[in-house]
């Protein structure tokens, strides 16, 4: 049987071939984006082809050992524990085959902005920024953040991320919509039960060289002082840029580089980004854009929900996946989630 796309070796390592091939031209450096897309390309292709022929070795090899296990109990109980094993990893392998959308393998753009809620939905922000940011380093990830807004008292009113690895957008677009907690709200002197939202916006991030004509009548730039992270320095010049698209009302701000040019650069990139993947859910005839304004970040919606009381349970109502650990949850233990959305598309 001949397998497509992960599974096609033959046409894999051909595809390796000719990238690699292509790292001999005297000008591959001449064009830096290219040149790391292609070497990125490459180290993605090397992990596959090299995952595949890892599993049909041991594949091989444990067919040879059951062909002479008779009766032999040590053998038995070794590949028993190598079946589980080489189960997780065809697994795991068997994942990445739902990685293959046009943007999955790009870094992306993870927002977060608080709804309604007040404080605690700006508390929700930091609880949601906590989370990701622990499953991204764990698996992997670099997160960098672009810009942040804090709330008046605590948490933040929105935090805007770039995530930067193999698949970020892939893995996690799914996370788009409305997230919803329930709990005993700690600034409640009563201790009575408040409900809280924010939205979780995941924008691929588009080559920096896409073909988007932006013209200038349609945008507004807002130059101000930083008040996030960035180093010595930052917080006291104005170099932080706010960019307003006027035609759709898209807001990107960025100020955690020291140079006002950089992050006007910044700035753009991801409006492109954003104006980018629109136009190609408009061909499509995609109900949403990236912005999803028909959403309402707050009551009657929500992509899924985290209660910790009356009862403990984190349900997702588009893949229908849920687990009571919502501690574990909170904590960035959100894999079976990721996963499971990956499936239900």
């Amino acid at each position: 049987m001949i397998l497509g796309g992960l599974f096609d070796l033959d046409s894999l390592r051909v595809k390796l071939g000719n990238l690699t091939n292509s790292m001999n031209d005297s000008d591959f450096w001449s064009d830096s984006n290219r040149a790391n897309d292609i070497v990125k390309k490459i180290s993605s292709l090397k992990g596959i082809i090299n995952v595949n022929d890892t599993l049909h070795e041991n594949i091989s090899s444990y067919r040879d050992m059951i062909s002479i296990l008779d009766d032999d109990i040590e053998l038995y109980n070794m590949l028993l524990s190598e079946y589980d094993k080489l189960f997780k990893k065809v697994a795991e392998l068997k994942i990445q085959t739902f990685l293959n959308d046009k943007y999955d393998k790009n870094n992306c753009i993870l927002e977060l902005h608080a709804g309604a809620g007040g404080t605690e939905s700006c508390d929700w922000v930091l609880m949601l920024y906590r989370m990701y940011s622990r499953y991204l380093k764990k698996n992997g990830y670099k997160v960098i953040e672009l810009d942040s807004q804090k709330g008046d008292e605590v948490g933040y009113k929105s935090v805007m991320l770039k995530v930067e690895g193999m698949n970020a957008y892939g893995y996690l677009k799914n996370e788009t919509g409305i997230h919803r907690l329930v709990r005993i709200s700690p600034f409640d002197s009563n201790k009575r039960r408040h409900t809280s939202f924010a939205s979780v916006e995941i924008t691929p991030d588009i080559d920096k060289d896409i073909d988007i004509l932006i013209n200038d009548k349609d945008i507004k730039i807002d130059i101000f002082r930083s008040s996030g992270p960035g180093g010595q320095g930052v917080n006291t010049t104005d170099s932080a840029v706010r960019v307003t698209y006027l035609p759709l009302n898209i807001v990107v701000t960025c100020q955690n580089e020291r140079s006002q040019i950089q992050n006007k650069e910044h700035c753009m990139e991801v409006l492109k980004s954003k104006l980018y993947k629109i136009e190609e859910e408009k061909k499509n005839k995609e109900i949403s854009s990236m912005k999803n304004s028909d959403v309402i970040n707050g009551f009657g919606s929500a992509k899924r929900s985290y209660v910790m009381c009356p009862y403990t349970r984190v349900i997702d109502n588009d893949s229908k996946y849920e687990t009571s650990d919502v501690e574990g949850v909170l904590d960035g233990k959100i894999d079976n989630f990721i996963i499971e959305g990956l499936k239900n598309k």
